[in-house]
């Protein structure tokens, strides 16, 4: 054998050897590994044993304690309980025996009442008879009183309710009377009261509208210009204005008369444009007049503006604010309706605030009362209407509208300022002179009031005094009674509103006076 092969198998000889030997000692490691393991486990069961008898000693203590909780509790609940229930029955036994003294009082007032009531059973029945006797004998005493009247009893008693109404209403009509009169003289002081204060404190300036205006001249030279030749600058100018252009023998002076104002200032700026310029022909005429009546409308706008800025009104739509400056070119009766509206304004926020009530709204109806007298375009309808409409249009409140549309009884009055703004506007017109008429205008006007009063049966006589101010109507006493004086005193006044236009107020007089003669021959 070679070497190699001796050491190959000494190889795997010592290889083998070591193995078993490994695994001897591996056996021995193990089984001495397994013994402690097993005197590891014994010691880990004993100390368990241990621990597990002192957890269930401990654990049977505490069941004991919390037996001797629950036990003490569910006694303490016991307790409790029968106490709730041993004063409950208290509680029930107690009214038990109220109940019990409460049904014997009831059961002796009910046999207390079926004894009165048997008793007044048998009062009932001898009211009854007792009634029945008196109805007898009642009748029987009416049929004497009729046998000795010679009425039935209906036709007494209506006699009787007859009496008895008439006498009810005459007191009646004398007691109304009474008061009525009281508070007409209370309503009538106080009224004369705040209208004295409320005028005392609005100053006044009138002045009096002509119809006439006069343009002066520097010389007599001017006046063959503005005639021009055979007359046509003249005819010119008269044409193109409106206005009538009297030319006598008034030295340096032109008259320019016409019943509209606005006509008259065109015409007159327009002359004296023409004048200043020298070139005095129709077309230039024209032209100027054209020019003058722009220059105007922007002078109303000015004049309405300054009005409202001058009251203290704001808010007014520029339609009315331009109604307004053309009453500047306006009049009423010969009084100028810009300073007449002005002043009606001032006068109802005095009125107003006397009376409490909003100044600032008074003023405004006041001062707008009458814009339907100068309208764009021509309308059938009356000024107090139409003024009422075109402010409706324009968005005013509708306290102003009302009293607008009412300020001549044309409307009916829903407001308090509406009745305020129809005195202040008679306030206006009436002062002494602030108006003027045409005397045929008053005579007739005197003449018709009469003739009014006349056409109502029982009138006597009638009489208009204190320039047309005041109507006193004389009636006939056998015709008119004196409840028939003030039903015809107050149809008179109102047929006045109604069918006659007159300034400020007429006062309604109406005499019944009883005269008996006799002559001893």
């Amino acid at each position: 054998m070679d070497l190699i092969t001796i050491s190959a198998i000494t190889g795997v000889a010592a290889l083998v050897l070591g193995i078993i030997v490994g695994k001897l000692i591996f056996a021995k490691n193990t089984r001495k590994k397994v013994e402690e393991a097993e005197l590891q486990s014994q010691s880990i069961l004993r100390e368990a044993e241990l621990r597990a008898e002192t957890i269930r000693k401990e654990k049977e203590l505490e069941a004991k304690e919390k037996a001797v909780q629950m036990k003490s509790a569910h006694e303490r609940e016991v307790n409790d309980r029968n106490r709730k229930i041993n004063d409950s029955e208290n509680r029930i036994r107690q009214k038990e025996q109220t109940i019990n003294q409460k049904e014997g009082g009831l059961e002796k007032q009910i046999k207390e009442n079926e004894a009165i009531k048997e008793h007044l059973n048998r009062q009932i029945e001898l009211v009854n008879i007792k009634r029945t006797e008196l109805e007898k004998h009642q009748e029987e005493h009416i049929r004497r009183l009729e046998k000795i009247a010679g009425l039935s009893a209906d036709e007494a008693k209506a006699q009787l309710v007859e009496s008895l109404k008439n006498e009810a209403q005459t007191q009646a009509i004398g007691i109304q009377q009474e008061i009525i009169d009281d508070a007409k003289q209370k309503a009538n002081k106080e009224a004369r009261k705040i209208i004295i204060q409320t005028i005392q404190r609005t100053a006044a300036e009138q002045a009096i509208e002509n119809s006439i205006t006069v343009f002066n001249l520097e010389s007599d030279e001017i006046k063959g210009q503005i005639i021009g030749r055979e007359g046509r600058n003249i005819r010119a100018l008269e044409a193109a204005t409106g206005v009538d252009l009297i030319v006598d023998d008034t030295p340096e002076a032109i008259l320019l008369s016409c019943f509209d104002p606005l006509r008259r200032e065109i015409a007159r700026l327009s002359l004296q444009r023409l004048v200043a310029d020298g070139r005095i022909h129709p077309a230039r005429i024209e032209e100027i007049v054209e020019k003058t009546r722009k220059q105007i409308e922007e002078q109303v706008m000015e004049h309405g503006e300054r009005a409202v800025i001058e009251l203290g009104i704001h808010g007014l739509h520029k339609e009315l604010v331009r109604m307004i400056g053309r009453m500047r070119f306006r009049s009423s009766y010969g009084q100028n309706l810009l300073m007449h509206s002005r002043e009606t304004a001032n006068l109802c926020a005095t009125m107003a605030a006397e009376l409490g009530l909003n100044p600032k709204l008074a003023k405004r109806a006041g001062l707008l009362h009458d814009i339907g007298k100068v309208p764009d375009e021509e309308s059938e309808l009356s000024h107090a209407l139409l003024g009422a409409k075109l402010a409706e249009k324009y968005g005013e409140n509708p306290a102003v509208v009302n009293a607008i549309g009412a300020h001549h009884d044309e409307m009916e009055m829903q407001y308090v300022i509406s009745p305020i703004v129809q005195a202040c506007d008679a306030i206006s017109g009436a002062r002494p002179g602030a108006r003027r008429e045409i005397m045929q205008q008053y005579l007739q006007r005197i003449k018709d009031l009469e003739n009014l009063a006349m056409a109502y049966t029982g009138v006597e006589k009638a009489y208009a005094i204190q320039a047309g101010r005041e109507l006193r109507v004389i009636v006939e006493a056998d015709k008119v009674t004196d409840q028939d004086s003030e039903k015809l005193s107050f149809e008179i006044a109102q047929k006045i509103q109604t069918e006659m236009t007159f300034p400020g107020q007429i006062k309604v007089t109406v005499i019944r006076e009883k005269r008996t003669v006799n002559v001893a021959r």
